[in-house]
């Protein structure tokens, strides 16, 4: 797997783009912001009670950024969509106004937190941001951001440490240290998912009270599937062992399988997450021989898959 670029404190933020407010009801830092007197956006009562503001505030923005998304189209007729591309993050894909926005808006939330250091995919640099602050957390703001114009699930993929001495020593650790881990779904339903290390956690955010509701509170993998999720057109890419377990999948009932499969390709990870924890199946993006893939594409810091 590709790793992330240097770890710094020094965050450089010239290398942000700036972008204009969006028109209409798009989402500003502002509104991201929880305040004092307003109600939680998560229910937190099942969640360790050191990390429901965290919850609450990364909660928070992904409320602002579904009600943005479900606007994209609205917004977008004055030319300065959330889909416009903008810029390359570090890991050298193509950064779209929402990656920014959403980026924005999880770092100025999470600075009203005991959050030290935030590490995200579309930030050259780790930013200290409270420097007695006794967590670290690592965010991929918007997974899937190709899909934004045509009406795909996207997604926000979160990773939770306790901070330790410096940033490399914060997020460069095995995941088993994680005190949480999980990801926000923008789709037909917006949900967040969420483990603390005891099980899986379902939230489905309420659109009349505006607010993430436990609906299961533990989530179980079906032991069987039909699915898998592979990127296709770069079959001839592949290492011989990926192309033998996607031919044994494509040859169905008549291969060594002996069982048809679906094949699904969402280029989310959020997106194939969820499909794999409602109904089972494999998501695979492996390394190939194409320059830059040879260690495959996923930043383990922002987008971890076990």
């Amino acid at each position: 797997m590709e790793a992330p670029g240097p770890f710094s404190n020094d965050f450089a933020s010239e290398t942000k783009p700036a972008l204009a407010p969006l028109a209409g009801g798009a989402m500003s830092l502002e509104a991201a912001l929880p305040t004092a007197k307003e109600a939680a956006a998560i229910d937190t009562t099942s969640m360790p009670e050191n990390l429901a503001p965290v919850m609450a505030a990364l909660a928070k923005v992904a409320v602002t950024l579904s009600r943005s998304i479900a606007r994209a189209e609205l917004d977008a007729n004055d030319g300065r969509g959330l889909g416009r591309e903008v810029g390359h993050n570090l890991g050298g894909d193509g950064q779209k106004a929402l990656d920014i926005i959403a980026d924005q808006a999880y770092e100025a939330a999470l600075r009203q937190t005991e959050t030290r250091f935030y590490a995200s995919e579309e930030q050259d640099h780790v930013v200290e941001l409270n420097t007695q602050g006794r967590f670290a957390v690592a965010l991929d703001p918007l997974d899937g951001s190709s899909n934004i114009d045509v009406n795909v699930s996207i997604g926000t993929i979160f990773s939770i440490f306790e901070a330790a001495d410096s940033a490399e020593a914060s997020f460069l650790r095995p995941a088993n240290e994680q005190l949480s881990g999980g990801y926000v779904i923008f789709g037909p339903q917006c949900c967040l998912v969420v483990t603390f290390g005891d099980g899986t956690q379902l939230y489905s955010l309420d659109p009349d009270s505006q607010r993430f509701v436990l609906v299961k509170e533990r989530l179980t993998v079906p032991a069987s599937s039909s699915e898998f999720a592979i990127n296709a057109s770069n079959y001839r890419h592949w290492p011989r062992p990926v192309r033998a377990y996607i031919d044994d999948c494509l040859a169905g009932r008549s291969g060594p399988r002996d069982k048809d499969f679906n094949m699904r390709w969402v280029a989310s990870l959020v997106a194939e997450t969820h499909r794999i924890l409602s109904r089972g199946g494999i998501f695979l993006y492996p390394s190939d021989e194409r320059p830059g893939y040879e260690r495959g594409r996923l930043r383990l810091v922002y987008q971890p898959v076990e």
